[in-house]
């Protein structure tokens, strides 16, 4: 299969481009830079030159497809609702081009674009307005209903914490903040949960979502349910040489700045149906054996 990947050369995806030409597709990487290029080049995909908000370049490889993985989006926290717009219009037009067709379409969303204090979050939770996901609710309601289009749409929700070597989202801002702060904070108890993943378990989920999805399903790239926050700071607190300290709900957002709300936030989420469905296994280490390796220190090491 010849599957276009928007996305290509991030952290998610780049893995999703091994997976898929180890298991023998061919990949039409979307690249906008020289740069983003060649490492599509050397990585043994095609390239295909445009951007997610080149509506036409889009189009273009989609066409070209014999089914697209989207899995772009602009992490620009300050600026969400005009990324969820452009992710939005992106989706629009690719679906656009596969209408009709039968063709495979994976796209990515965030877990937390379900709201379900209290419980852990399902595949069958829809998005909610009222979540922190809420800027590509519009998104993930357009992949799904791409289903009744002649599209094999489905969507794979990927956690809050998707770890592995070139992580750089958010255990690298907590560890960012102990660094700083030269402690290793949590809030309250810290029995709070977030869900996470290894990114080759998560690339794995989208080869299979592609593969043999069903039209119109919600996956969950979910390799741990809930990782205590306590147990995150705690390793934080070894992997830096750092004391680790509790934090009251009033001083969070002092500690942690605009990262407080995902600080004291609970999100287990599911993926039991996921892995009924598609016989999806993880493999890779957990969020806490990951960080017990130490690489995500490397470039933090402190000292008393």
């Amino acid at each position: 299969m010849r599957v276009f990947l928007t996305g290509a050369t991030g952290f998610v995806g780049s893995a999703i481009v091994t997976e898929l030409l180890d298991a023998g597709h061919k990949v039409l990487g979307l690249a906008r830079s020289d740069e983003a290029a060649k490492s599509l080049t050397a990585a043994g995909a095609e390239v295909h030159r445009g951007a997610l908000d080149d509506l036409d370049s889009l189009r273009r490889g989609a066409a070209a497809s014999d089914g697209v993985i989207h899995c772009a989006f602009i992490h620009d926290f300050s600026k969400m609702e005009a990324a969820g717009k452009t992710d939005k219009s992106a989706l629009d037009a690719i679906g656009d081009v596969l209408a009709g067709s039968g063709r495979p379409f994976v796209s990515a969303s965030p877990t937390a674009i379900t709201f379900a204090p209290g419980r852990l979050a399902t595949e069958e939770d829809p998005p909610d307005p009222r979540s922190a996901g809420a800027p590509r609710v519009a998104s993930e309601q357009a992949a799904v209903a791409l289903a009744s289009r002649g599209v094999r749409a489905s969507v794979v929700r990927l956690p809050l914490s998707v770890h592995g070597d070139g992580d750089h989202a958010f255990v690298p801002f907590f560890i960012g903040v102990a660094r700083e702060k030269r402690v290793s904070a949590y809030v309250g108890e810290g029995l709070n949960r977030w869900p996470a993943v290894h990114r080759l378990d998560a690339a794995h989920l989208f080869r299979l979502a592609l593969e043999k999805g069903s039209a119109g399903a919600r996956y969950h790239a979910i390799g741990d349910e809930g990782v205590l926050v306590c147990d995150i700071a705690q390793a934080i607190g070894h992997g830096l040489n750092v004391p680790v300290v509790v934090k009251a709900p009033e001083e969070a957002e002092a500690h942690f700045g605009w990262l407080a709300h995902f600080a004291s936030a609970d999100m287990p989420v599911s993926g039991a149906r996921t892995r009924q469905q598609l016989g999806w296994q993880p493999k890779q280490p957990s969020l806490i054996l990951d960080l017990e390796k130490g690489r995500y220190f490397a470039t933090y090491v402190m000292r008393a």
